[in-house]
């Protein structure tokens, strides 16, 4: 199965769940599932649609649709197995992390004035 998650890959959810993740479950149709449920919270929360206008977008809002779905796309999948972390402080503390990380990108792209400004640079 190809991937069909628009905003991140593989490889940027693996790199934001750490070297410490058991790859139980980390599956291509998981990951897909949980990036499309990613982008879809995106598009919701922001109230556009950054699914369809994707390739069109200037690079720097790729950028932060991709760090942005990766971010949710690893607190799920962290939420579902934190079994090869040293202790569940450091997987709650990973995804308080990328939480935080997750909001500050979605509040960015609220803003359309924002939006605008980077894809105007």
């Amino acid at each position: 199965m190809a991937e069909t998650a628009i905003f991140a890959g593989s490889g940027a959810v693996l790199f934001k769940i750490g070297e410490n993740y058991d790859a139980t479950g980390w599956t291509e149709a998981n990951r897909n599932f949980v990036a499309g449920q990613a982008e879809a919270l995106i598009n919701t929360i922001t109230r556009t649609n950054y699914s369809d206008s994707y390739a069109t977008l200037n690079v720097d809002v790729q950028k932060m649709l991709e760090e942005a779905a990766a971010c949710w796309a690893a607190i799920d999948f962290i939420s579902y197995n934190m079994a090869g972390y040293t202790s569940r402080v450091e997987a709650e503390d990973m995804i308080n992390i990328l939480w935080a990380k997750f909001n500050l990108i979605t509040d960015i792209l609220k803003d359309q004035k924002s939006v605008t400004y980077v894809s105007g640079a």
